[in-house]
């Protein structure tokens, strides 16, 4: 009985001492963090996208606390939340934040199965990246969409799709919340985050080909030759020539459009814009006899 009761109590010394030692180290080694960092995080969507450029919200949360205490929240921002979450989080944190523009994920390839014919077939692992690290897919032109989806399968938002008449991706502007998870998927780099514009209205060229005129062409009917009708054009100098490729500045754009008319190749498009209205016909001058 007396060896039960000494075990006990020993084992007893014993726990008391670990309890002690770890309440010191819990108390020596301990991490402070800021309070603030759990209610931001709270206040953000949880998406964990990655698109503010952080690994996930918690990161995301950490960065506006620190950018608070710095006295500057410039260059942070939640694509997912958009400006509703911000200001919130701007007024938890007694900041001001200037609101950003709203962004929109846009396809800069117009190379539809009609006018980007395959000339090749491609039996490997139906991947953008695999097939892009294997040559120029099956077509012949080395910058356009591949079309095996990597895109679709990146965005969490399900706000892009293959459409399967022309097999290129398409963006729906209401689920697209601008996080960057299709630009990173992208091997080719042709889906781009720009500016939403006014009334969801855009102009942008849709083509990323670099090479000459003569050469993109015959790969697809609607690429960029870099004739630089388009910069002629332009009386705004929004739009810059470089490589053999047109690019549009959307912060100089003023959306009037003669840069869409002026390209020989229609790679320039027009996003939103309502139909052009049809010509009336001009009436007849009474009196005016036919010549033959």
């Amino acid at each position: 009985m007396n060896f039960i009761l000494i075990a006990v109590i020993v084992l007893g010394a014993i726990a008391l001492i670990a309890a002690l030692v770890l309440y010191v180290c819990s108390k020596r080694f301990a991490v402070y963090e800021d309070p603030r960092i759990a209610q931001v995080n709270e206040l953000l969507p949880g998406a964990n996208c990655g698109g503010c450029g952080f690994a996930g919200c918690g990161g995301m949360a950490d960065a506006l606390v620190k950018g608070a205490d710095a006295g500057s929240l410039d260059g942070l921002n939640c694509p997912v939340g958009g400006s509703e979450v911000m200001s919130k989080v701007a007024d938890l944190l007694g900041m001001a934040i200037a609101n950003g523009e709203p962004k929109v994920a846009v396809v800069r390839c117009n190379g539809s199965c009609v006018h980007r014919p395959k000339i090749a077939v491609y039996g490997g692992m139906r991947s953008c990246a695999a097939m892009n690290a294997c040559g120029a897919g099956e077509t012949g032109c080395g910058y356009g969409c591949l079309g095996c989806g990597d895109c679709v399968q990146a965005c969490q938002f399900d706000a892009i799709h293959l459409n399967p008449e022309t097999g290129l991706p398409e963006v729906d502007d209401d689920k697209c919340t601008a996080c960057g998870a299709c630009t990173k998927a992208c091997p080719r780099g042709i889906i781009e985050l720009r500016k939403k514009g006014p009334k969801n209205r855009r102009v942008f060229v849709s083509c990323v080909n670099k090479d000459k005129g003569a050469i993109s062409r015959k790969s697809c009917e609607v690429s960029c030759i870099g004739c630089g009708k388009c910069v002629r054009e332009c009386k705004f100098e929004a739009i810059t020539l470089g490589q053999n490729l047109s690019y549009i500045d959307a912060d100089k754009c003023r959306l009037c459009r003669k840069c869409v008319e002026a390209c020989p190749t229609h790679a320039i498009r027009a996003v939103n814009f309502p139909a052009p209205k049809p010509a009336e016909p001009k009436p007849a001058v009474e009196g005016k006899e036919e010549t033959a």
